[in-house]
């Protein structure tokens, strides 16, 4: 292997450098053998900042990912194995190239004499923000493992939550976007050929056949530019929702959409509460556990909430007051919170209004997979009769006065 270096010599002068050595404990012997004193050990990782940029973009790191490794990162930790041999070892077993040169860097920053959340803090693209807060807090109250629980659990639930919502999505996504498929191709191509026989029959034809005609021609003609005009919409939408301007619009209407809105608003509440009681429970101040949860909650309408919040605390006054403001919190919610701010109980609160949303949001996903389904066969059923009543009967009927 091959390690960068940085070194003092006996007369105190700071070389750089790189050697090649088995391992790290093998380059610092070699580096000590030359009479430099190391300073700085750090393994080279091959045209590593080009390869790791690349293999960001390629891989990245899902929450699936980092679940596992605070599961297994709690276990070793609980096992008295120390934290560079416990990133080292899950390193070795991670499938994601990416994460591995991540968890890596992580073990040579600690090697070097930072602490695990500095460390953490180095790569905000993976960890985030509570994590590393809430990795702190248990490294000044010595209770690391159990912050990497939280972390975990908290990971966790968001993970299943979210695919338990993606899950009953995927269903009906492609049972749309089939028939919309095969619908634009029946029209496009089939069609065309069907209405050839009226065409040549000529005569008088009801005006939504006539429609269904001209739109037929229209697309045989014209195909790929609608296909280009899609996909321009599409990206157009897309850029315009990555926008700051086009963010803010999407997450303040995403809550009037029906059904949808109701599960988003939950399920921005129920984060809100799960990460801020975690941060609480942890130690760590109620101003900077807002400032933290504002920047994960995911919605910005609900950061702006959060923040509110914070700058309300900051004035001697309670979360709650910032809440009852908002139309986007419940109104249950804001009095538990109350409640919990006078009673000195709100980490517990908290985690029950989480725990509630939760429930209600899963309770939600199953009702809107039941209730998509019958919409799809009624919206395919409406397709299919579209057809029939605009092509086949006046074929029919044709057909009927030739014979």
């Amino acid at each position: 292997m091959k390690f960068a270096f940085k070194a003092k010599s006996v007369d105190g002068v700071l070389k750089e450098g790189y050697v090649e050595a088995e391992n790290r404990d093998a380059a610092s012997f070699l580096l000590q053998k030359s009479g430099l004193l190391p300073v700085m050990i750090k393994e080279e990782w091959g045209g590593s900042a080009v390869m790791k940029d690349l293999s960001r973009i390629w891989e990245g790191v899902s929450r699936k990912e980092l679940v596992s490794f605070f599961r297994q990162f709690s276990v070793l930790i609980e096992a008295k194995v120390p934290i560079t041999s416990s990133l080292m070892a899950i390193a070795e077993e991670t499938e994601s190239s990416y994460f591995r040169i991540i968890l890596k860097e992580t073990k040579d920053s600690v090697d070097d004499g930072m602490s695990l959340s500095e460390s953490f803090a180095k790569h905000p693209e993976v960890f985030s923000p509570l994590a590393i807060n809430l990795i702190h807090a248990g490294e000044v109250s010595g209770g690391l493992q159990h912050a990497v629980i939280f972390i975990a659990d908290t990971l966790e639930k968001d993970y299943q939550l979210t695919s338990k919502i993606k899950g009953a999505l995927y269903y009906p996504a492609f049972v749309l976007g089939a028939a919309v498929a095969i619908g634009f191709l029946v029209i496009t191509f089939i069609v065309p050929k069907i209405t050839a026989v009226l065409k040549d029959f000529g005569g008088d034809l009801p005006w939504y056949t006539q429609v269904i005609i001209t739109t037929s021609d229209f697309l045989a003609a014209y195909w790929w530019s609608v296909i280009l005009l899609l996909f321009a919409i599409a990206g157009s939408l897309l850029y315009y929702l990555r926008t700051p301007d086009g963010r803010r619009a999407w997450d303040e209407q995403i809550f009037s959409i029906p059904i949808a809105g109701k599960i988003a608003q939950y399920i921005f509440i129920s984060r809100l509460a799960e990460n801020l009681g975690i941060m609480l429970n942890g130690g760590i101040p109620i101003i900077r556990s807002l400032s933290i949860v504002s920047g994960i909650v995911g919605n910005q309408t609900f950061q702006a909430i959060i923040l509110d919040a914070m700058e309300e605390v900051r004035k001697g006054g309670n979360m709650s007051t910032a809440f009852f403001r908002a139309k986007q919190v419940p109104h249950l919610v804001s009095q538990m919170v109350k409640i919990g701010e006078e009673s000195g109980s709100i980490s517990p609160i908290l985690r029950n209004i989480a725990s509630f949303y939760t429930q209600e949001v899963d309770g939600m996903t199953r009702n809107l997979t039941s209730l998509l389904e019958p919409i799809l066969i009624v919206f395919l059923g409406i397709g299919v009769a579209i057809l029939v009543v605009g092509i086949l009967l006046p074929i029919y009927n044709v057909v009927g006065k030739l014979s």
